[in-house]
């Protein structure tokens, strides 16, 4: 049960590093020219997993 509980905080916290250096991670990881799509894709990408593993982690807890 404390396993789960830790995966799913690492889930929410990946979730929201993802929307606040979506910029950051976009400039680093993909090389094309448009970078806007690709930081709104990591932005939509993290707050799904924040949201999900913080229903998750609520309904376990």
């Amino acid at each position: 049960m404390i396993i789960l509980k830790i995966l799913f905080i690492i889930l929410v916290l990946i979730g929201v590093t993802f929307v606040y250096d979506a910029r950051i991670l976009s400039n680093n990881w993909f090389g094309f020219g448009d970078q806007n799509e690709a930081t709104s894709g990591l932005k939509i990408l993290g707050f799904l997993f924040a949201i999900i593993g913080g229903i998750i982690l609520y309904n376990i807890m």
